[in-house]
């Protein structure tokens, strides 16, 4: 006699709720209201840089996808592309003409994703690839910040005025501003102290809120760090990386702090100032770019915090984020080898581990 059994019962089958789609879906939902503070804060040439970013990203996967033969739309839908174009667009100048945004997507989609073999082959994180690629190759439109003018306000361009800076064309007097970060370098290479470049602690709120000059999405830490907390609330990262390279700027610039404090700033300077927080939570815990075990994943993070306070400190950038990722990606192949999970069963070597009841079981 044989017996029917549902699809659904017929084996110990393990339902999980993570997919690509949801992880790439909750991480851009972390980053909307850091993005849409961006917007507010510096109006419609950022906003249409942001659009132009992400278009380009999703075209360019497409065209990709169509020459190697695979099909588009599961691998359009499921959000990897977009993400990427939407954290290189965060990390950009918000005034920055359209081509700009175009050509970084370009480089993140093509050459540091699609030809490495697409979605999870690709040794560096896209979007860093093009920052410091755009960097390197434009360096006066990467550098070239304003102050906020928030949408709407009196000071703030108009649609077709706004149209005519990410086109590139001049005719719009944007009041210029340095972010912190190349405001202290600049002023500690003149000679000045830190305690006349910065009298008060006004800074730290003006970083925390965001109301100073910097990338388009980078410039309030508490909603970036909001973002941050609820992607570990929803597991979609752990602590580990975050944790350990908040944790390792902050210990050497407090030793630094401790040894000159006219010359080397603490560390909630370096905290909330820059990508910082941006690249803690949402581009240094990338999986694909970084270690799989948790010992793996505070190595890179510890890393990544000591060169990015060694490259704004000594170094010719004042920022130093994406060149300390793009090093340690290339660190997490030999991390993986050598830091490796522990198989259930055995012990690090690999070793089976013996047990006393399989003992006395062979006995």
């Amino acid at each position: 006699m044989q017996i029917e059994t549902p699809a659904a019962l017929a084996g110990p089958y393990a339902h999980a709720r993570t997919s690509i789609q949801r992880t790439m879906g909750l991480v851009m939902l972390a980053l909307l209201p850091a993005t849409l503070f961006g917007f507010w804060q510096f109006g419609w040439p950022a906003i249409f840089l942001f659009f132009a970013t992400l278009s380009t990203a999703v075209l360019a996967e497409a065209a990709c996808l169509r020459i190697a033969g695979k099909p588009q739309r599961p691998y359009l839908l499921d959000g990897s592309a977009l993400l990427a174009g939407w954290i290189l667009a965060v990390s950009l100048p918000p005034w920055a003409p359209w081509w700009i945004g175009a050509v970084g997507a370009l480089l993140a989609i093509v050459v540091a994703k699609q030809v490495f073999g697409g979605l999870g082959q690709n040794l560096f994180n896209p979007a860093m690839v093009a920052r410091v690629a755009l960097l390197i190759s434009f360096p006066l439109e990467m550098t070239n910040y304003v102050q906020p003018m928030p949408l709407f306000s009196a000071d703030a361009p108009g649609f077709l005025q706004s149209v005519g800076i990410s086109l590139g064309q001049p005719g719009f007097d944007a009041v210029s501003g340095a972010t912190l970060l190349s405001h202290v370098r600049t002023e500690l290479s003149q000679g000045l102290t830190l305690s006349e470049i910065l009298p008060d602690m006004g800074y730290l709120f003006s970083g925390a809120v965001g109301t100073i000059a910097g990338s388009m999405g980078e410039t309030s830490a508490l909603l970036i760090l909001l973002g941050g907390l609820f992607l570990l609330a929803k597991r979609v990262i752990t602590w580990h990386t975050p944790v350990a390279m908040i944790g390792s700027l902050a210990i050497l610039a407090t030793l630094m702090n401790l040894y000159d404090p006219e010359h080397y700033a603490g560390a909630l300077y370096h905290i909330v100032s820059g990508a910082t927080l941006l690249v803690a939570f949402f581009i240094a815990t990338d999986p694909v770019t970084s270690p799989v075990s948790k010992m793996g994943q505070i190595i890179f993070g510890a890393g990544c915090g000591v060169l990015v306070y060694v490259i704004r400190t000594w170094a010719g950038y004042p920022e130093g984020v994406a060149f300390a990722i793009l090093l340690m990606n290339a660190c997490t192949p030999m991390i993986d080898h050598y830091i490796r999970p522990r198989v259930y069963g055995r012990d690090r070597r690999g070793t089976p581990i013996e047990y006393a009841d399989n003992a006395e079981m062979r006995k």
